[in-house]
């Protein structure tokens, strides 16, 4: 079976919460606070598996999370990091972030291994609370959340070069000849299910991976025939060889084919369409008119495009072709994937620094909100009288006190935070 094409949520580790304890010991009278900070939440990485073929396992499995930071203890006891979670994926994976469809990794070099969310942090303990003038703080903070977001991950084979046509016209007899891949071959439609990559030797030397794309029909670009699917593998080879049945075995028109299958082309990706192609005009064997021959090399070569006769069942004319790709090779540099940006998703980008006050209209209060208010309750013990001088702090640090007496604020007035609701006095 193969995958190439899973959507997954993965979470990173929480930290875990600081403690909040005292000292206590036979002969020490008044022991300080010792209370251990909290473990740190685990990191979520990819890494390229060279065993790995296909995305089939994330089929069965679709939520993957790190493990949580361990809570911190007495006598400064910190509590145990969160393990790390490696997530393996075959060579050539595109990583996007599902809520904006953008590149944020490419798994397309060997041993690759990427961070892509960062764990909570932990929590700290009360001892990191204490000062001259408050010796015994009762409370600690609770350890940073972890990040969980989904992912969409595309697998698009790594090859040189990319066999592109209609089903049967011979592309799976040429990687046969051409490689030591074996695909099935048969005399009708969509033998070939899944994309098929083999290494060309040639004579000189030379090697390079060639794919063999499974048969596009007109409406791939749409999803037709698993258009999809098939189209992203060729997106990143650099010579697509363009196999057509000259012969019209099947009734079919050659030009129109070559029409069809480029239209797809453009509507899937235009700049997949400028790609350099070479036309292999396959079962010569089969020609009947050799004029029909001349009319379509001469219609290809009009439109710039080099035309190779060839018989796949014969092994006429492959080496030519061949031989040429190996020269085109060299001249065509590799192109890469467009990343948007490489992320890693972690608490403390800017815009989890943000935080917003809302009018209610309900009951004229007021509503803090926002990424920087979300993480600012995390940290709360809102039944601790320290802790809640802490939260107050805070508030006056960032500057929402300011903001709300601009806004006009009353003594008395209700100010909601995620569930809890607190009035308004100076």
């Amino acid at each position: 079976m193969f995958i190439d094409y899973a959507k997954v949520t993965i979470s990173s580790g929480k930290g875990g919460d600081g403690a909040s304890t005292f000292r206590r010991e036979k002969y020490v009278a008044a022991g300080g606070p010792d209370g251990g900070d909290g473990g740190k939440g685990g990191d979520v990485y990819f890494e390229v598996d060279n065993d790995i073929n296909t995305l089939v396992d994330f089929r069965y499995k679709r939520k993957f999370k790190a493990e949580d930071g361990k809570n911190g203890s007495g006598n400064n006891s910190y509590g145990k990091s969160g393990q790390d979670l490696v997530i393996k994926v075959p060579l050539g994976t595109i990583v996007k972030d599902a809520e904006t469809n953008k590149v944020v990794l490419d798994m397309s070099e060997f041993g690759q291994k990427e961070l892509i969310i960062q764990g909570g942090r932990g929590g700290k303990g009360n001892s990191h609370f204490a000062t001259s003038t408050r010796q015994a703080p009762n409370f600690s903070q609770k350890g940073e959340p972890g990040i969980e977001k989904e992912f969409i991950l595309e697998l698009k084979l790594l090859a040189d070069v990319g066999l592109l046509g209609y089903p049967n016209v011979g592309k799976s007899t040429i990687i046969s000849i051409m490689t030591e891949a074996k695909p099935r071959i048969a005399d009708y439609h969509f033998t070939t299910l899944k994309p098929c990559l083999g290494v060309v030797k040639l004579d000189s030397g030379r090697s390079f991976v060639m794919a063999d794309i499974p048969g596009i029909i007109e409406g791939a670009s749409e999803g037709v025939g698993l258009g999809h699917q098939f189209l992203r593998h060729i997106e990143r080879t650099r010579i697509l060889l363009h196999v057509i049945d000259v012969s019209g075995s099947e009734g079919r028109d050659p030009i129109k084919d070559f029409e069809t299958i480029n239209d797809e082309l453009v509507k899937y990706n235009e700049k997949l369409a400028k790609r350099k192609q070479i036309i292999v005009a396959n079962k010569m064997d089969l020609l009947q008119d050799e004029n029909k021959y001349e009319e379509f090399k001469t219609y290809m070569e009009k439109q710039g495009l080099e035309v190779f006769g060839v018989s796949a069942a014969t092994n006429k004319g492959l080496k030519e072709v061949f031989n040429r790709v190996s020269t085109l090779l060299d001249e065509i540099p590799v192109e890469e994937t467009e990343i948007v940006e490489k992320v890693v998703y972690r608490l403390e980008t800017p815009e989890q620094s943000k935080w917003d006050i809302v009018k209610n209209a309900e009951d004229e209060g007021y509503v803090l909100c926002g990424p920087a208010i979300d993480k600012l309750l995390s940290k709360v013990n809102f039944e601790d009288n320290e802790s809640m001088q802490y939260f107050q702090r805070m508030l006056y640090k960032m500057g929402i006190e300011d903001r709300l007496k601009q806004m006009g604020i009353e003594e008395g007035t209700v100010i909601k935070v995620g569930t809890w609701e607190f009035e308004y006095y100076e």
